[in-house]
């Protein structure tokens, strides 16, 4: 096992100059002094250094970043892209240490198993590393896990806890707290991802889910060749959803189509069958020569409860009752509310949004609107922030994934005016899934054009992206109060935001 006060001594060594970097953003000589002046220059240099830190630090802590990257509430821009990137910063594992994993596994060496076995990677990820092949007369992939990850990955969560605990103190309270949801939700989650017959399970459901979905495709696994540290699935041709360009001019294939396919996929896995994948990036999507959207790599996977998809419902619903109690049961239930934030607080706070979303005011009013409120509301609850709990992570990311699609292949992207449709039609298919009976009210139009267009403005102006697309219309429910420590950030001093993608993955992703 690592030794962990020498791992987490080594990790400080890396991390430390980014540390008192960070420190001097607040005081110029660690312990005293006004604030360093920063540039937008300077913030840049600093988000590329911290992206190639993290990579050099190892592939557990590249993983962390990838999770990081859908966290905009407790980390601004540039920062966020430049953690974005780290899906493609992980050097490939040497061919000979594969061919042993895959000997173990198997019992034999890959050339004797497979009938080809390709030795130079498709790509290496955090955690994994995919490797073409054929078997059984078919093309294949065979995802191979990184010799003594495990270990690896053991040793870095307790050398990052050790760093949480002694630089915690000097950190905002619910900045820490937000970097704590993050570690515990990967140390929950990490040992099913390092296991790949957990991995084969959930991708054979997905793909059940979807048999006969139009414009959807779940690679099949290869259940016979299915070890704890090899998986092979069918190889699958296609390109990463944000590389397209080519394809779009030459009219092979339309943004908005890719776009609702993607929508509707991840409204389907979270409202309809409670199974859904929680890695979503641009490398885990590809489209398929057909114009299909192909969906990979099923290591992280979370299953939505019925009480938890009931509880998102139902906030909807109270917004459009204009019910701003049952809102604010509703924030409660689903845990966004941090200890100290007073009820009244957080009433207030949802009658203005459920006001402010029927008014009948053109977009550039509503917007103006929207900014007024959105200061207000921060400086009411910048001190009381409104935390994102774990379980609530993966729709973030989700969010942030299909808004950088969005806006990278249409300036003028509106979520919500994709979603509407997708809601409206696969309403009746949510209600029966949660046993409830199916709402028929012409207030649902409404509800997703006029109080969630109202609340995702307040969202975006509150430094938006975290979970602003759970279903769709849910999002910027949750993301109105989610982002509120990021627009407080900004205001003090912190970069500008850059919605830019700059994720640069390999054709397929190992993780």
């Amino acid at each position: 096992m690592v030794h962990e006060p020498m791992r987490a001594a080594v990790v400080l060594l890396r991390a430390l100059p980014l540390l008192l970097s960070f420190r001097r953003d607040r005081a110029r000589w660690l312990v005293a002094g006004g604030a360093m002046p920063r540039t937008g220059a300077f913030h840049a240099a600093r988000a590329e250094r911290l992206a190639r830190t993290l990579a050099a630090m190892g592939p557990t802590f590249v993983k962390l970043a990838q999770l990081f990257a859908g966290r905009r509430d407790i980390i601004p821009e540039p920062y966020i892209s430049a953690l974005g990137t780290l899906t493609d910063r992980v050097p490939g594992v040497p061919l000979p240490r594969i061919v042993r994993t895959l000997t173990e596994a198997y019992g034999v060496p890959p050339a004797a198993y497979f009938e080809h076995f390709d030795p130079v990677p498709l790509a290496a990820a955090s955690l994994g590393q995919v490797h073409r092949a054929r078997i059984d007369g078919r093309d294949v992939v065979v995802k191979v896990l990184r010799p003594g990850v495990e270990r690896m990955v053991d040793g870095d969560i307790a050398a990052a806890r050790r760093l949480l605990g002694w630089f915690g103190p000097r950190l905002h309270a619910p900045h820490v707290e937000g970097l704590r949801t993050v570690l515990d939700e990967f140390e929950r989650r990490v040992a099913d991802e390092m296991d790949f017959r957990q991995e084969a399970r959930f991708a054979s459901a997905v793909r059940a889910n979807f048999a006969g979905t139009p414009g959807v495709r779940v690679p099949e696994v290869l259940a016979a060749h299915v070890r704890q540290r090899a998986l092979v699935l069918e190889y699958v041709e296609g390109r990463r959803v944000d590389r397209l360009d080519d394809w779009i001019a030459e009219g092979r294939v339309r943004p908005d189509d890719i776009l609702r396919t993607i929508m509707e996929l991840y409204v389907r896995m979270m409202l309809v069958d409670g199974l859904f994948h929680a890695d979503p990036h641009p490398g885990n999507i590809l489209v398929d020569p057909q114009g299909r959207v192909v969906l990979l790599d099923f290591g992280m996977v979370v299953e939505v409860p019925v009480e938890l998809r009931r509880t998102l419902v139902r906030t909807v619903f109270a917004s459009i009752k204009g019910d701003a109690d049952a809102v604010t049961d509703g924030f409660y239930a689903l845990g966004l509310v941090a200890p100290g934030t007073g009820r009244a607080t957080m009433v207030a706070l949802a009658t203005q949004l459920i006001a402010l979303s029927r008014q009948r005011t053109t977009a550039t009013e509503r917007i103006e609107v929207m900014m007024q409120l959105a200061d207000e509301v921060m400086a009411t609850l910048y001190d009381f922030p409104v935390l994102l709990p774990g379980h609530l992570v993966y729709f973030a990311r989700t969010a942030a994934l299909i808004e950088g699609l969005g806006v990278r292949y249409d300036a003028r992207f509106n979520a919500i005016g994709f979603a509407s449709p997708i809601v409206l039609r696969l309403r009746g298919e949510i209600m029966t899934s949660l046993g409830e009976p199916l709402v028929t009210s012409a207030d649902w139009p409404a509800v997703i054009g006029g109080t969630l267009g109202a609340l995702v403005g307040v969202a975006r102006r509150a430094a938006g992206e975290a979970a602003r697309v759970v279903a769709g219309e849910l999002g910027p429910l949750l993301a109105s109060l989610g982002r509120m420590n990021g627009s407080a950030a900004r205001r003090a001093g912190e970069a500008p935001r850059d919605d830019a993608r700059r994720d640069t993955l390999p054709p397929i992703a190992a993780d």
